[in-house]
C-alpha cells in the first residue's frame, strides 16, 4: 500500500487548451514551498486527480471489468504468454498477479491527491479569481475520490478508508472498513460533489465532471447497492436536466476526431498529443498477427496484442439488424495463432491513431454515458414493480440501434433479460459487463455456462479455467497488502 505509506506529491504543471482541460501536458513537478497560493495552482491540482484514473483505465481496468467477463476473452499467444491478463480471464485468479497491484496503488496514488487538495482547498491566504473555481475544485476531488472507491470496492469488497493526508506511521495502521462504510462515503462524497458543481456551473469545461457527472455516477451506486428508489430519484434528475441526450447515431460516440459531450456524461479524456496522455487500445486489442492492418501503423510491433476479443456470447448476444454490431465489433481475415486463415473478431470501438505516427491514440473512454442513465433509470422501475413505466426509457435504447420494434414484454422477468442485454451490447467494451452481472447475482450462472463453451473451443485454456465459486466475485488483495501492511486477505486466496 505504498500510496498510503508514501504521501505521493509529483503534481504536473500543464499548459490550457480552449476546448479540454486535458490537452494538457505534464511538463515537469511542483514543490509544496511554491503551491497554494492562487486558483492556478489548486486547478493544477485537480487537473493531478485525474491522471491515475487515466493510466489504470487504460492498462489494468479493462482487464478486471471486461476482460473478465464473457463479452471478451484473447487471441493465444505462444510467444507472450498470459501469466498476468490471461489467467485473470479464466479466473485463475493470485494475490501476486501485477494487474491487482498496479490498480490498487494507482487507485490510491489517486485517492492522495483528492484528499491533499481537499484538505488544502480552504486555505484562507488563497487568491481565487472565481469562488466557482473553487467549488469545481473542491466537487472535482470529491467525485474522483469516490469514483476510485467505487471501483475499489466493486473489486475487492472492504478496503482501506483514507479520507486525509496521513503519515507513513499512520498509514500502517488504517486497516480495511466494511464495504458498506466504504459505500456510504461514497454516497456522501457525490453528493458534495454534485452540492459543489452545482455552484460552478459558470465555469464548467468539457472533459471534467460537472453536477450531471456526480448524480449519474450516484444513481450507478444505488443500483449496485439495491437501493432502487433513491436509485430512480437521482436517475431522474439527469434525465429532466436536458443537459444531456442520445446522440442520433451510436457510432458517433466512438469517433476520436470529434469527441463527444452530448451524450457522454463522463469519460477518461485521451489525445494523442503524448505518450502519458494516449491510449493504445487498438494497438492491444488487435489480433496479434494482423500487423499494421487495422492500425495502420506497420511500423508498431504488436506481437503481444490480440486481448479483449469478442466472444461467441457477445457476437451472438446482437439481434439482427442492430447498428451497434458493426460498431463494436470488428473482423479481420487473416492468419490466427494457430496457422489457419479465419475470420477473426476484434473490439472495434478504439480506433488507430487520426495523425499520431506511433501508437498514441486519443479516444475517450466512455465511463458513464445517457443510454447508461435511461437503462439503469429503467431498471430502478422494474425492480419497484414499475414496469410499464420501465418500457420508454428501454426503446429509446433500442430504436438508435435500429430496433424499433415496440416493445410488447409486460413482465418484470422478462423485462429484467432485455435491460440485461441491452446494457450487454450497449455497453461492451466500456467496463461495465462484470459489474453489471456482481450486482445482479447472475455472475456465477453466466460464467460457469460461458466457460463450458469456452473450454469447449479453445483448447489452448487452462485445465482449471472457470472454476468459479462466490470467493471469486472478489479479487484477491494484492499480496503486499497481506504481508506488509497487514491486511485481512479476502476467503479463498
Amino acid at each position: 500500500m505504498k500510496n498510503l505509506i508514501i504521501l505521493i506529491f509529483a503534481l504536473i504543471i500543464f499548459s490550457g487548451c480552449k476546448d479540454s482541460f486535458l490537452e494538457i501536458y505534464p511538463k515537469a513537478t511542483l514543490s509544496e514551498g511554491s503551491f497554494y497560493k492562487t486558483d492556478v495552482e489548486f486547478i493544477l491540482l485537480a487537473n493531478g486527480c485525474y491522471v491515475p484514473m487515466r493510466d489504470y483505465e487504460k492498462n489494468q481496468h479493462w482487464i478486471l471489468a471486461e476482460l473478465i467477463s464473457d463479452n471478451a476473452s484473447f487471441q493465444n499467444n505462444i510467444r507472450t504468454g498470459e501469466a498476468s491478463r490471461g489467467v485473470i480471464d479464466q479466473f485463475v485468479l493470485a494475490s501476486d498477479n501485477t494487474v491487482y497491484s498496479g490498480f490498487w496503488n494507482l487507485s490510491y496514488n489517486g485517492i492522495t491527491r483528492c484528499n491533499k487538495l481537499l484538505s488544502e482547498i480552504d486555505r484562507p491566504a488563497t487568491v481565487w479569481s472565481k469562488l466557482s473555481l473553487k467549488d469545481r475544485c473542491k466537487a472535482e476531488a470529491s467525485f474522483l475520490r469516490a469514483l476510485y472507491y467505487f471501483n475499489l470496492v466493486r473489486q475487492f469488497g472492504g478496503v482501506p478508508l483514507v479520507l486525509e493526508p496521513t503519515t507513513s506511521q499512520a498509514a500502517v495502521e488504517i486497516k480495511r472498513s466494511k464495504d458498506t462504510q466504504v459505500y456510504d462515503r461514497i454516497i456522501l462524497d457525490l453528493r458534495d460533489a454534485a452540492a459543489s458543481f452545482a455552484k460552478a456551473k459558470d465555469v464548467e469545461e468539457n472533459g471534467r465532471a460537472n453536477e450531471m457527472s456526480a448524480l449519474a455516477l450516484l444513481g450507478k451506486v444505488y443500483m449496485t447497492i439495491g437501493n432502487f428508489v433513491e436509485a430512480e430519484k437521482v436517475l431522474s434528475t439527469v434525465m429532466s436536466s436536458g443537459k444531456y441526450a442520445l446522440l442520433p447515431e451510436y457510432a458517433d460516440l466512438f469517433n476520436p476526431a470529434k469527441k463527444d459531450y452530448k451524450e457522454t456524461i463522463f469519460a477518461i479524456q485521451y489525445s494523442e498529443n503524448s505518450p502519458e496522455l494516449a491510449n493504445n487500445f487498438i494497438f492491444t486489442f488487435a489480433p496479434h498477427t494482423s500487423g499494421g492492418a487495422i492500425t495502420g501503423r506497420p511500423n508498431i510491433n504488436i506481437i503481444s496484442a490480440g486481448w479483449n476479443q469478442p466472444t461467441d456470447d457477445l457476437i451472438n448476444a446482437f439481434e439482427a439488424g442492430d447498428k451497434r454490431k458493426a460498431v463494436s465489433i470488428g473482423i479481420w481475415n487473416g492468419l490466427d495463432w494457430d496457422n489457419k486463415v479465419k475470420p477473426i473478431p476484434y473490439c472495434a470501438k478504439y480506433k488507430a491513431p487520426i495523425s499520431a505516427p506511433d501508437n498514441r491514440c486519443g479516444d475517450n473512454l466512455p465511463i458513464i454515458r445517457y443510454s447508461d442513465v435511461l437503462l439503469m433509470y429503467a431498471e430502478s422501475l422494474v425492480e419497484q414493480g414499475k414496469v410499464s413505466q420501465a418500457i420508454p426509457s428501454i426503446q429509446l435504447v433500442r430504436n438508435r440501434a435500429g430496433l424499433s420494434s415496440p416493445i410488447t414484454l409486460n413482465d418484470a422477468a422478462s423485462l429484467r433479460a432485455l435491460i440485461a442485454k441491452e446494457r450487454q451490447t450497449e455497453f461492451c467494451f466500456e467496463n461495465q459487463r462484470w459489474y453489471d452481472l456482481k450486482r445482479t447475482g447472475k455472475a456465477i450462472e453466466v460464467m460457469t455456462a460461458h466457460g463450458k463453451r469456452e473450454k469447449s473451443s479453445k483448447v489452448f485454456l487452462f485445465p482449471e479455467s472457470y472454476t468459479l465459486n462466490s470467493n471469486k466475485l472478489i479479487a484477491p488483495l494484492p499480496v503486499s497488502e497481506v504481508s506488509i501492511n497487514k491486511l485481512t486477505q479476502n476467503p479463498g486466496y
